[in-house]
């Protein structure tokens, strides 16, 4: 069909991968998919039909020039895991033993997408670009490592996945931009949304940051020294 997908390319980019990492691909996938398929001098996690689809477990910064390449000629779609809620195991320093296991009181949601987006806020502007987040249940690992003086000397040694338990997907700016409460004023600032949501100045911030790069809200003048946000709604 001319899609530029080339075959396969067994193990590659899979000497280091993480078990998360490697537990979301073995989740997501459907029949017919392929994995670790090389496109235009990149390795593609998984590719659907004309559809190339990276998974991220970390900062999305990493991911910036292969993604902006890629997009210039293909469907591409970023999958990245929140943790709804998580465990903390515990295992000794010969890692046979679990010491301990307790849920964190820490949940995540779907807007702690946007500490990440910061990294490439404009690319869900791109017609290829679409961005899928995965609310899942995971365990943290950690062992104990002397050269640690943090956490009383345990170590985050790799996360692994439960279960996944909700999923966004959000192909267009204003898909990002439903995050947003509702009942805003407008226009709004980010002390707005930081009250609407019960969430952290920083947080409401890095959301206005991001949907403004996506061509979401715009700017629309100030109120003292904040800056005032309007919602962009596309023409009927």
């Amino acid at each position: 069909m001319g899609n530029g997908l080339p075959t396969p390319a067994p193990h590659i980019g899979t000497l280091n991968e993480k078990p998360l990492h490697a537990a979301l691909k073995e989740a997501y996938a459907q029949p017919g998919d392929r994995f670790e398929v090389e496109v235009d001098g990149f390795c593609i996690d998984l590719v659907r039909g004309d559809l190339l689809v990276e998974f991220q477990t970390g900062n999305f910064s990493a991911l910036k020039r292969k993604l902006s390449a890629l997009t210039a000629g293909h469907h591409v779609r970023l999958v990245y895991p929140i943790a709804a809620a998580k465990w903390i195991v515990k295992l000794d320093r010969r890692r046979a033993r679990v010491v301990s296991r307790r849920k964190s009181p820490k949940r995540g949601c779907v807007d702690d997408i946007f500490e990440e987006l910061v990294s490439l806020p404009a690319l869900l502007a791109e017609e290829n670009f679409s961005l899928e987040v995965l609310m899942i249940h995971e365990e943290e690992v950690r062992r104990q490592d002397r050269r640690k003086r943090r956490r009383g000397g345990w170590r985050t040694a790799e996360r692994r996945l439960l279960e996944v338990v909700d999923r966004w997907v959000f192909q267009t700016p204003a898909d990002l931009a439903d995050l947003l409460p509702p009942d805003l004023p407008d226009p709004f600032t980010t002390a707005d949304i930081a009250a609407a949501l019960a969430k952290p100045r920083s947080l409401a911030q890095k959301m206005a940051y991001c949907l403004r790069e996506a061509g979401a809200i715009a700017t629309d003048g100030k109120r003292g020294r904040a800056i005032l946000y309007r919602r962009i709604t596309e023409a009927a």
